[in-house]
């Protein structure tokens, strides 16, 4: 088969689409031939060299794919060959074919074609383990996305609204903006020009959010905490603005809050299973009504790879960069 490998770490030219030993199912896996994958945040740093796979995962870049059952491994039960599939991956999901623990599969959602379905199951896992299953996000609460026009952004703003919240996005420029509130945002900050603490103070009576969805890490810890509201969470599950920052203890415990830092790739099997049996129970079945749609901004050959890392390392899209075999 072929997929994008990474020889030697570096810029988007470092993916190289190249000719590799097919994967072959182990024991509870499935063999997918994939129809389409996704570009995210990780597979800029796992290219770049930041972010080695998991031990016993694929090499190759991909955390997320669609496509159709190839081959049943030993123990497989529920699934058989020819069924259309999208899935959690640990990676290699930039290639013609990838084995997948069964207990990461999902059905191709009613409604949705095959290639588009590749851009769900990354964001509506990472959006659905972290603002609910983590951080318990209720309805008529308030919860902060930063990066509102992210593949991330746009599934949390939808989902927090099925279930009742409030949202509020940051986003770059008026554009951006625009398209957070169509998705269903309630409260739009431009971190260009705004202050999101001043803002979300403007706008919640001084309240603050109940739920903070973070991508940026160090660089927004200290005003996070500030936006929290009594008894708030922050969820921080990107560092683009760095690994570093100091926490002030006293304002979280004056705010009875808490701060949590998670990860999807690195958890055990049995975990991301438990996480996408609940995306199919509670997601799935909004995407099938219409309430919540994948947002795809553009759709690319896989081997033009390199093209999509440059346009999500430019924060030039709004939601799913998706790649096609």
């Amino acid at each position: 088969m072929y997929a994008i490998t990474i020889p030697e770490p570096g810029g988007p030219e470092a993916l190289v689409w190249a000719e590799v030993p097919d994967p072959v199912p182990g024991e509870g896996e499935v063999l997918v031939e994939v129809v389409a994958s996704a570009v995210n945040r990780a597979d800029v740093m796992q290219r770049q060299g930041f972010y080695d796979p998991p031990p016993g995962a694929s090499p190759y870049p991909g955390l997320e794919c669609s496509g159709r059952i190839a081959e049943l491994g030993p123990g497989v039960r529920g699934w058989e060959v020819g069924d259309e599939v999208c899935a959690l991956l640990a990676g290699g999901g930039y290639a013609e074919k990838v084995c997948v623990p069964a207990g990461q599969l999902l059905p191709v959602p009613d409604g949705v074609d095959t290639v588009t379905a590749a851009g769900l199951p990354e964001v509506a896992a990472t959006v659905w383990s972290n603002v609910f299953l983590t951080a318990h996000l209720r309805p008529g609460e308030t919860l902060l996305v930063h990066g509102g026009s992210s593949g991330i952004g746009t599934m949390a703003i939808q989902l927090a609204k099925a279930v009742g919240a409030r949202v509020a996005v940051t986003a770059g420029g008026a554009a951006k903006l625009e398209r957070c509130r169509e998705l269903g945002a309630d409260i739009l900050i431009d971190y260009r020009e705004q202050d999101f603490v001043e803002e979300l103070a403007k706008a919640t009576g001084g309240a603050g959010a109940d739920v903070i969805l973070d991508i940026v890490g160090a660089k927004y810890l200290e005003r996070n905490v500030q936006a929290l509201a009594v008894n708030g969470r922050l969820v921080i599950i990107g560092l683009q603005g760095g690994r570093k920052g100091e926490l002030n203890l006293g304002a979280l415990l004056a705010k009875r809050a808490s701060v949590t830092a998670t990860s999807l790739r690195g958890r055990p099997h049995e975990e991301k299973a438990e996480i996408v049996a609940a995306v199919r129970e509670h997601v799935w079945p909004l995407i099938a009504g219409g309430r919540v749609k994948p947002v795809v901004d553009r759709t690319l050959p896989m081997r033009e790879a390199t093209q999509a890392h440059e346009v999500l390392e430019s924060s030039a899209h709004v939601g799913k960069l998706l790649l096609t075999t």
